[in-house]
C-alpha cells in the first residue's frame, strides 16, 4: 500500500493505479469524512468568476461566520484556502518556539506541517494533558479518526494554562459542525486560543477549498499577509456565505447524517466489525480478529470500494458514509464476499 493511500483519503487516481479501473460502477469512495450530500449552493454570479476576489466579498463571508457561530467581536477572523492551507503558515505568524504536541492517532497534516517548520513534534493520546508544558498544543475536536470529543470546559481550561505559559492551543474543529455543542468559537479571541474550521466536511464541498481561522486580535492580519492577496476564490466566498448562513439546511443535514450513520453501523456490525468511535460523518471500526486491517483495505479496493487504513495500525479502519442505499448495499455485498478471507 502506498504511503499516500495510508496518509490521506480521496486518492482515487492512486487507487486506480494500484488496483485498476473499478469498472462502470466507478469507485465507491468511503475513504474521506466528507458528507455525501453536499450543500445545494445557488448559482454563482458571473462576477465571482470574472473579477478578482474583493475585500468586501471576504468581509461578507466572515461577517456571516461571526454571526452564525457567535464569534466575539474582538476575535480576529481570517478566510483560508481550506483549513489545510493554513497549517504550514502558523509557524511563521507568531507561534511560540518550542515543542509541538499533536494527537495520536490524529490527522497527520498537523504533525507534517510542524515538522517541516523545524519544530520538535510529540504525538500523544491526550494533547490537553500537556497544556502549560508545550509551546503549541494541537487538539482535533472531534478527533479524526477516532471521533473522541473534549468538553468545552476542559478545552478552555487548557487554553488558559497555555496562555499563562505563553503558548498556543490550536483547536481543529473541521468536524465540529456535527456536534456544535463542543465548539469553543464563542470564546475565540482569548490569548493563545486558535480555532480552525473547514467548509469541506459537513457541507460536502471539499473542492471549494474554503476554511477560516478565529484567534486573538491581530493574528488574522498576520495570516492574511502570509497567505498573500486573493488567497480564497470569489466563488468559494460566495458559496461559503450561502452555506454558513443556511441554519435550516444545517439542522436537516445533521439529521440526514445521523440516519445514514445508523444504517452504516448496522452493515458494519453485520460483517463482524466493532465500533471503536467516529462521528456521523465517518465510523472508526476494529476489524474482526485475527484479520488485518490492511488486508480488508486491499480486498475492498479490489472490489471498487476505498476505505481508510492507517500506517502501523493493524486493527482499525475508518469508513465514510455511502452516498445512497445502493452504495450501502454495495458495501454490504463486498463485506459479505470478503468476510471469509480478506
Amino acid at each position: 500500500m502506498t504511503d499516500r493511500l495510508l496518509w490521506h483519503g480521496g486518492a482515487l487516481d492512486e487507487a486506480t493505479a494500484r488496483f485498476g479501473d473499478p469498472g462502470p460502477a466507478g469507485w465507491l469512495d468511503l475513504s474521506t469524512g466528507i458528507a455525501p450530500r453536499p450543500y445545494p449552493f445557488p448559482p454563482v454570479p458571473p462576477t465571482a468568476w470574472t473579477r478578482l476576489p474583493q475585500a468586501a466579498d471576504e468581509a461578507l463571508f466572515l461577517d456571516t461566520v461571526r454571526r452564525v457561530h457567535r464569534v466575539p467581536a474582538a476575535a480576529g477572523l481570517a478566510a483560508l484556502p481550506g483549513e489545510q492551507g493554513v497549517l504550514p503558515v502558523l509557524a511563521d505568524v507568531g507561534a511560540p518556539a518550542g515543542e509541538v504536541v499533536v494527537p495520536d492517532p490524529g490527522y497527520g497534516g498537523h504533525a507534517e506541517a510542524w515538522t517541516l517548520a523545524g519544530r520538535p513534534v510529540n504525538a500523544v493520546p491526550d494533547p490537553l494533558a500537556w497544556a502549560g508544558r508545550a509551546a503549541v498544543v494541537v487538539l482535533i475536536n472531534p478527533n479524526n479518526p477516532t471521533g473522541q470529543t473534549w468538553p468545552v470546559d476542559r478545552v478552555l481550561d487548557a487554553a488558559t494554562r497555555q496562555a499563562q505559559a505563553g503558548g498556543w492551543l490550536i483547536v481543529d474543529e473541521a468536524f465540529a459542525e456535527v456536534t456544535p455543542g463542543i465548539s469553543v468559537l464563542p470564546w475565540a479571541g482569548r490569548p493563545g486560543l486558535v480555532v480552525l474550521r473547514s467548509l469541506g466536511k459537513f457541507f460536502g464541498l471539499p473542492g471549494a477549498r474554503l476554511g477560516w481561522l478565529a484567534g486573538p486580535p491581530g493574528l488574522e492580519a498576520a495570516v492574511a499577509r502570509r497567505l498573500g492577496p486573493w488567497a480564497v476564490s470569489g466563488p468559494a466566498l460566495f458559496i461559503g456565505r450561502a452555506a454558513e448562513g443556511n441554519a435550516l439546511w444545517r439542522r436537516r443535514q445533521r439529521l440526514r447524517l445521523d440516519n445514514r450513520r445508523r444504517r452504516l453501523d448496522g452493515v458494519l456490525a453485520g460483517a463482524g466489525f466493532t465500533l471503536a468511535g467516529g462521528t456521523s460523518l465517518f465510523r472508526y471500526v476494529e476489524v474482526p480478529a485475527p484479520t488485518h486491517a490492511h488486508d480488508w483495505f486491499n480486498a475492498l479496493a479490489r472490489r471498487g470500494i476505498l476505505v481508510r487504513a492507517f500506517a502501523g495500525d493493524a486493527t482499525h479502519l475508518r469508513v465514510g458514509l455511502p452516498p445512497d442505499r445502493q452504495g450501502l448495499s454495495r458495501l454490504a455485498r463486498a463485506l459479505a464476499e470478503t468476510t471469509a478471507r480478506p
